[in-house]
């Protein structure tokens, strides 16, 4: 009986563990279909300037475009990898490409930053 109690505890450790590294992004609804969103529900975004692995959006840019911050322990996980930026600090990204919010997007299911820079910025869907 103590062994399958054990072995119950140490899964929920493991699932527990597995959780929280998992990447903070959910799926909503927007007037353009479902997009991803962070925790509080806000669209994220893409932008095509950035390589793979690599944000090009950071100063200026990035107090427009708010990267998706990931914890100094974070790991990849469900097809979301964890990108090091030029400051040092951790960002989320979706096959790649680093994931940002946009200051000008007031409430959850807003994608006012589609388009934006002449088609730079894209809605990052699930």
């Amino acid at each position: 009986m103590n062994k399958f109690i054990v072995s119950i505890a140490a899964l929920a450790l493991a699932t527990t563990a597995a959780l929280a590294q998992s990447a903070p992004v959910k799926t909503g609804d927007s007037a353009k279909g479902k997009v991803l969103t962070d925790t509080s529900g806000m669209t994220l975004y893409t932008f095509d300037k950035d390589a793979a692995g690599k944000s090009a959006c950071n100063g200026p840019c990035a107090t427009n475009w708010p990267p998706l911050m990931a914890a100094a322990d974070a790991k990849a996980a469900g097809g979301f990898t964890v990108i090091v930026r030029d400051d040092g600090g951790k960002q989320w990204a979706q096959g790649g490409k680093p994931l940002y919010t946009w200051k000008n997007d007031k409430k959850p299911g807003d994608v006012t930053g589609d388009g934006f820079a002449n088609g730079a910025w894209h809605i990052a869907k699930p």
